[in-house]
């Protein structure tokens, strides 16, 4: 008995090896969705569209973008984590959403480690701190000086507790010695409304959805949070240049699916998110939302959560932060 079971056991693992292949060859045969756990027009979501035409192209079927936003960006990823591992509902996701929300929530419904099978790093974007053109602030030395003298009277916008905008705020916070009030939304274009409506005074967000509103002149940018200054915004300093270094961060996306989906269908995946970064088009496309081509593999996108996780795990809790 014994021997029959082993047998069928040998005879079960060759025919999954014998049908991953095939399954890659067909794959994707229908619609795939990718989950954007964030409100439209946001960075995360803005790549994600260029993705998806990429892939529709390039594999012959349709990749679709659907938005399920709250939570800290958790509420989308925990919906892909319990889906079937099938490669027919992905996530976009970025730091905000696979490191740091889950430092923050006690149980956010998945592990960012163990319950996705990272698929590629897609692209990368700077993080702007950007004010109110009516305000008088014309540098970030300007917007601490005034910060310090009024303390509690500053108000600034996030895409939601727990997102990057949010904690590089209060890491600027902390850094520069200043108090301000935290708004949080549910997605940065809120956030980015109202602070171009007047009802806040600045926000700290990725560039991709800054940039249009920068260019019109409805936000002014006091500083770049990158290591270098960005080609779109050539005489916008960094956050180094404006006295703070510590406070550098940036804004990267990467596609991720459920954990136990096929290693073959990962790999053909990875392999069409890369060719098409390697195209003029793709990287004009990101280039136009302030974003550069990232890819990679999928132990890249691993590595580049660990070393996140590694960066902002001492910060989130000296800052004591709790989710809203």
């Amino acid at each position: 008995m014994t021997g029959g079971f082993l047998r069928l056991a040998a005879a079960a693992a060759l025919l999954a090896v014998a049908v991953a292949p095939a399954l890659a060859q067909s794959y994707p045969d229908r619609p795939v969705k990718i989950v954007v756990p964030t409100v439209a027009a946001g960075t995360v979501d803005l790549v994600t569209r260029v993705l998806a035409n990429d892939l529709s192209t390039a594999l012959g079927n349709k990749f679709f973008v659907e938005n399920r936003s709250g939570a800290g960006n958790t509420l989308g990823s925990r919906d892909v984590a319990h889906s079937d591992p099938d490669g027919y509902t992905l996530l976009m996701s970025s730091a905000s959403g696979q490191v740091i929300s889950p430092l923050l929530y006690k149980d956010p419904g998945y592990d960012p480690l163990q319950s996705f099978a990272p698929i590629a790093p897609y692209a990368e974007g700077s993080v702007i701190l950007v004010v109110n053109p009516a305000l008088p602030f014309r540098s970030v030395a300007d917007l601490v000086a005034y910060a310090k003298t009024n303390p509690g009277k500053l108000s600034y916008g996030s895409a939601g507790t727990g997102t990057v905008p949010h904690l590089t705020a209060e890491l600027f916070k902390s850094v520069a010695g200043v108090s301000m009030v935290h708004v949080p939304y549910r997605g940065g274009a809120l956030s980015i409304q109202d602070v171009i409506a007047g009802n806040l005074q600045l926000t700290f967000e990725a560039s991709s959805p800054l940039l249009p509103h920068i260019a019109a002149g409805q936000l002014r940018a006091l500083a770049v949070l990158s290591a270098k200054r960005i080609p779109e915004l050539p005489d916008v300093p960094t956050i180094g240049e404006a006295g703070y270094p510590g406070v550098l961060t940036a804004s990267w996306t990467g596609l991720f699916a459920p954990v136990g989906t096929a290693a073959a269908i990962v790999q053909k995946l990875n392999g069409a998110i890369n060719a098409s970064l390697q195209t003029r088009a793709t990287r004009q496309a990101l280039a136009r939302l302030g974003n550069v081509a990232k890819g990679g593999t999928p132990q890249d996108l691993t590595d580049l959560m660990v070393a996140d996780i590694k960066k902002w795990t001492p910060i989130v809790k000296a800052l004591n932060l709790e989710p809203q």
